[in-house]
Formats: C-alpha cells, sequence, structure tokens
C-alpha cells in the first residue's frame, strides 16, 4: 500500500491557481526571451543540481557548479562533493530526454537508472539496485541514515583481561524513520510505477508530482541517494506532463534554503514507521507552498536578466564592438568564462575568442584569473557596479 492523494482544500485550491497562472507568465516569458536565456537556463540547471546535492550534505564551490553541471569540467572522480554534483547533473539529463521521448513508459528500470545516473560515484552503495536489508534514518542531528542489517560473525573474542570501566552507553535516542523491510520494496515499487503509470492522472500536476516524491522517499528503496533519486522523480513527473522544463519548476533551491522545514514536513506525514494510512497533506501544502516561492523567483530572474542583457547590449553598441561581446560579459558576471566556452557559444574561433577577451580586459571590464589552461575571466568591479546601478537604481 502507498500514500492516498489527499483532498485539497480551498487555500490549497487557490494556491494551485496562482500557480497555474505564474507558469503562464513563464511560458510566455521564455518564448519572448533572446539570446539571454541560454545562459540562464544554463545557471538555473547547475542551481537546481547543487541544492539538491546541499540537501544531501553534499557541497561544492559556488564559483564551480556551473562548469561541473554544464560537463564543461570533468569532476575529479576521487572528490565525492564534485562528483555527486556531476552525477545529479547527468541524471536531469536523463530526464529532458526521456520528458520528450515518445515511447516512453513507467516500469521500474526509469528509476533504477536515474539512480544509477545520481549515484554512479558511490560504487559502494549499490547505484542502480533496490536495498537489500534494513534501513532506519537517524534524527536531524544524527547524520546519514543507518544501513543497519545484521553484524557480521567474527567469532568469540581473544582474552584480553578485565574490561576497564567505561560508563553506560550514551543514549542516541529511536530512529527518526524506519524503512519498509527490504523484502517489501519490490512489490512496494511495484505499486508505485503502476500509480505513476495509471493513478490519479486526474490530479493537478504539482500535486501528482509531490506524491512521486513523498512515494518514493517514503519507501526509501536504495542503500542511498533516497532523497536525491525522490527529487529527480519530481521533475521527471513535471517534465513529461508538459508544464515546463525542469530548471523552471524545480523546487531544488526552496528545499535547500529551507531544510529543516522540508526534512519536518516529511516527518510529520511519515511518523516514525512506514504507515501509508497517514493523511499526506501537510506535505502537498509544503510543496505548493515551494512552487509559489520558486515561481515567484523565475519571474523575477527572468525580467532581471533581460534588462541586464539590455544593458550590456547599449555598452557593446556604444564602443562599436561586435554584438558578440555581450555574451562574454554576461557570463563573466556570474561564475566567469574561459576561452573555449566563448568560443563555443559565441561560434567563433579560438584566435577570435582570445582576441575578444583581451579587448574587454583592455577595457577594464573583464579581469583575468589564472594563466595558461586554468585561465577564467571574471567581471571587473566597475562592471559589476554599472550593472548593480542600472537593475536596482534605487539603491
Amino acid at each position: 500500500m502507498i500514500f492516498q492523494t489527499p483532498e485539497l482544500d480551498p487555500d490549497m485550491r487557490a494556491g494551485l491557481a496562482e500557480l497555474d497562472d505564474l507558469h503562464g507568465q513563464l511560458r510566455e516569458q521564455a518564448r519572448a526571451a533572446g539570446r539571454w536565456l541560454a545562459g540562464l537556463r544554463r545557471r538555473w540547471r547547475a542551481a537546481c543540481a547543487e541544492s539538491s546535492i546541499e540537501v544531501g550534505g553534499f557541497h561544492v564551490p559556488e564559483d564551480e557548479t556551473i562548469a561541473l553541471a554544464s560537463g564543461d569540467e570533468p569532476a575529479d572522480p576521487s572528490d565525492k562533493d564534485r562528483m555527486a554534483l556531476s552525477c545529479y547533473a547527468r541524471a536531469m539529463d536523463h530526464v529532458g530526454v526521456m520528458s520528450a521521448d515518445p515511447a516512453f513508459g513507467w516500469d521500474a528500470r526509469v528509476l533504477l537508472d536515474l539512480h544509477f545516473d545520481a549515484c554512479y560515484f558511490q560504487k559502494d552503495r549499490d547505484p542502480g539496485q533496490y536495498r537489500r536489508r534494513r534501513i532506519e534514518l537517524a534524527g536531524a542531528d544524527g547524520g546519514p541514515p543507518a544501513y543497519v542489517g545484521p553484524p557480521a560473525y567474527v567469532g568469540p573474542p581473544a582474552y584480553v583481561g578485565p574490561p576497564a570501566y567505561v560508563g553506560p552507553p550514551a543514549y542516541v535516542g529511536p530512529p527518526a524513520y524506519v524503512a519498509p523491510p527490504a523484502d517489501d520494496v519490490p512489490a512496494l515499487m511495484g505499486e508505485i510505477i503502476e500509480w505513476l503509470d495509471r493513478g490519479d492522472l486526474h490530479t493537478h500536476l504539482i500535486v501528482r508530482a509531490a506524491m512521486a516524491h513523498l512515494h518514493l522517499v517514503s519507501v526509501h528503496p536504495f542503500r542511498d541517494g533516497n532523497g536525491r533519486i525522490s527529487r529527480i522523480l519530481q521533475s521527471l513527473v513535471l517534465a513529461r506532463g508538459g508544464l515546463l522544463a525542469p530548471e523552471f519548476v524545480a523546487i531544488e533551491e526552496y528545499l535547500a534554503g529551507n531544510t529543516a522545514a522540508y526534512y519536518a514536513t516529511l516527518q510529520t506525514v511519515q511518523g516514525a514507521t512506514y504507515l501509508p494510512e497517514r493523511d499526506a497533506t501537510a506535505w502537498v501544502r509544503f510543496c505548493i507552498g515551494a512552487h509559489l516561492v520558486q515561481a515567484r523567483l523565475r519571474l523575477y530572474q527572468l525580467d532581471d536578466a533581460a534588462r541586464r542583457w539590455a544593458l550590456l547590449e547599449a555598452l557593446v553598441e556604444q564602443r562599436g564592438w561586435p554584438e558578440r561581446l555581450v555574451i562574454a560579459l554576461e557570463q563573466s558576471l556570474f561564475q566567469g568564462i574561459d576561452r573555449a566556452a566563448y568560443a563555443t557559444e559565441a561560434d567563433v574561433s579560438a584566435p577570435t575568442a582570445s582576441s575578444d577577451l583581451r579587448r574587454l580586459v583592455d577595457a577594464g571590464l573583464i579581469i583575468q584569473k589564472g594563466r595558461g589552461r586554468a585561465t577564467r575571466y571574471a567581471a571587473s568591479d566597475s562592471l559589476r557596479g554599472d550593472v548593480s546601478v542600472h537593475l536596482n537604481p534605487a539603491r
């Protein structure tokens, strides 16, 4: 048995109606957007991936997330934080492919493959396989889920004399959540897959995606990465429903900024053990609120990006430079740009890219950081100041 989709109260229905309007505005603004939208979507995808792995306890420096998430910079296989970001981004690329696949069908392999994508770097955690033992989640301050199972037999201890007195063991309290037994996982996942294929098809898509997240994270079918794969599944349900591309509507950034509330809401709904008879209303309400905040943020960011691009276009035009230099200026304001990435996006040769970047350095608009293959270019304080004044004239 899995959770039942709750009845919506008037406030939840009003929130969904507002979301429909906001998503319509996002769709129209995206259609009317200029060349700047590609760079913005790239940043959004990186922010979603970084936010989701942050919820899971991984962290990547902000100035590296775009290059890692887009594949422009390979992750060091020995660095679990950077590999977590790279693998999550790969799983989301897979979501993008599946969202447009006319032959797509919900089956266990969809979720197993996405888990393999996202957790590929955790070879000791059985990526792409259901767990085979009991699993418990520690409390909020107790660290990651404990993968318990039966202890290994180690034989009788050697005689070492009387033990030193160490006092009573520290009290650690009961686990915050005990997932269903491992033997139940395949059948429960079969129910989830059947529901994804045919269940609650007339329910609002935002609610259906929220319930998909709850179903998967509550069954906790994997040894690790259950939160990540549940968030990925939520995005896949939204994408398959034809709403908007995941980077427009995913709520990972909200969850990363409100992680305590995210976990508290899940715990309120789940209880201490898997009991799907419990009411899921609080979880659906939480997700609707998260989507409202995220949609308003995206609309603001679209408007901000359009005004910033117009300013950079005017700056380039005043100096009589080629319009393509706007691309370099735009990217320099965030995590910087290198010659290869600029040459690709501007569709110019490497020598032309070098000349363009040198022109911007000489004009004091960008500064060079590093040397050789590690060279990157970032916006100067002067450029950042001009853009800030233009976008925030009241300050």
